[in-house]
């Protein structure tokens, strides 16, 4: 193009983030994650009100929600299984490649999902294979995160990454907004229907969603900091041994920096709408709050996102991660209290709120962590874990707190802080990688890297 050298510097990073390629990068990381974490979420959400009637009825009302729960977390507990697979392929054949695959494979099970017959037609077949089947979307998502974010910050100038990368965080709690406001108004429209068959509605919806995601997806570059490795003809053997070999404190800080995210969001978004509806709030209304709590998620994302590229990502987060650990207690207080207004008070402060605080800068954050030649695997794999471990974890961990008398609340909020605190040391521990570091024995770290000032807060 002649206009080539106006929108691209020396090192073929845009310019601007109002360039026109840069804001196809941005439409893409953003959409293919909603579109993503739509399925995701939705999974999440009917697990929450569906899914132990249709596929673990029998079992009770506490273990039906629990086992419902469990395949909850069985999604979760792939996604660390997801950022392996991808962030290997994506470091050694393209970040868009890689996010092409992901987005095909989460839009035919979500597919499959609604079209999945209960356990009193199939017998025992029907919960395993929603088992399976919700393994096979965790590893799809795993995949999804770390590629989006590194087409959006790889693209972009460097004083404006936090930003850019935080177009692909959005992209979670807009599909989340997309997902619950889907299944409300679904609810609404089926009524009784809605748990024997309109819940399945929003799950067909999907295949609609994928060709959008595909069609912009398939119309951005490869990233500038990819293309140069494949220039160089490095060697990059495993990613994964070398992200386990130099960079195993990474992996840890990513991990302990991401946690609060997805406690916070485990916590308020998936438990606390169990709560809600078990205490007898109509689930449109359940659902819609869930929803505005979504949107504030959204909103203070990019506003932080944007302050963390003036301030710098340590500061932003150990902010964030300080107001997780002093609203812990109360949130968990206005959940249990079986009121639907305190019930979106919750979801405003914890999913809104604390979630959108810590959303905001985290992406580059993690990303800056590692070198362009392991960065897909080494971000995916540390926030992955914490995706696994955060969201996975706690609905289970709280619905079996919750039943210790008198103090249940209190322990649920105590762990949820106790994770704020640990975040929040571990940030401020952090040091990012720089081309100042020793060089690691493997080759596949010795390429083309840069400071990463943003990341420590200078």
């Amino acid at each position: 193009m002649n206009d080539n050298k106006d929108v691209v510097d020396k090192d073929g990073l845009q310019t601007s983030l109002k360039t026109p390629e840069m804001r196809r990068i941005l439409t893409s990381s953003f959409v293919g994650s909603a579109i993503e974490f739509y399925d995701f979420i939705l999974y999440a959400t009917a697990s929450s009100i569906v899914f132990a009637n249709l596929f673990f009825a029998g079992l009770g009302p506490g273990l039906s929600l629990f086992a419902s729960f469990s395949t909850l977390a069985a999604g979760y507990l792939a996604r660390p299984l997801g950022g392996v697979i991808f962030g290997h392929f994506g470091d050694k054949v393209g970040r868009k490649k890689a996010l092409i695959v992901s987005m095909v494979m989460m839009g035919a099970v979500t597919v499959i999902i609604g079209l999945m017959p209960p356990t009193a037609s199939i017998g025992m077949i029907a919960p395993a294979s929603l088992f399976t089947l919700r393994i096979i979307q965790g590893i799809a998502v795993g995949g999804e995160w770390g590629g989006a974010a590194l087409m959006a910050l790889e693209h972009a100038p460097k004083a404006r990454r936090g930003l850019a990368a935080a177009f692909a965080n959005a992209g979670g709690p807009a599909g989340a907004i997309l997902a619950t406001l889907i299944l409300s108004l679904t609810a609404t429209l089926t009524g009784d229907s809605f748990v024997t068959w309109g819940w399945r509605l929003p799950f067909l919806l999907s295949a609609v969603l994928i060709v959008v995601g595909l069609v912009i997806r398939l119309k951005v570059s490869e990233t500038p900091a990819f293309q140069q490795l494949e220039e160089e003809s490095e060697e990059r053997k495993v990613p994964l041994l070398t992200v386990f070999k130099n960079y195993k404190r990474q992996v840890l800080i990513a991990l302990f920096a991401t946690m609060t995210i997805y406690v916070t969001q485990g916590l308020t978004t998936v438990w606390g709408v169990s709560v809600a509806v078990a205490a007898g709030e109509d689930k449109s209304d359940v659902l819609n709050w869930k929803a505005v709590g979504a949107l504030t998620t959204l909103i203070v994302t990019f506003i932080v996102a944007r302050l963390s590229d003036r301030v710098g990502r340590k500061r932003s987060l150990i902010g964030a991660h300080v107001v997780a650990a002093v609203l812990a207690v109360p949130i968990v207080l206005l959940i249990v209290s079986g009121e639907l207004n305190q019930y979106a008070a919750a979801i405003i402060l914890g999913n809104g709120i604390v979630q959108g605080l810590c959303y905001g800068p985290i992406a580059a954050y993690v990303s800056e962590l590692f070198p362009p030649a392991v960065r897909y695997t080494g971000a995916s794999v540390g926030y992955q874990l914490a995706a696994a471990l955060g969201a996975g974890l706690s609905p289970m961990i709280a619905s079996a707190l919750i039943m210790v008398p008198g103090v249940g609340a209190y322990l649920i909020g105590g762990v949820w802080a106790l994770f704020a605190v640990v975040g929040a040391i571990a940030v401020m521990a952090s040091r990012p990688f720089s081309e100042s570091d020793p060089k690691p024995e493997a080759p596949s770290v010795e390429s083309d890297t840069e400071p990463l000032a943003h990341a420590d807060g200078k």
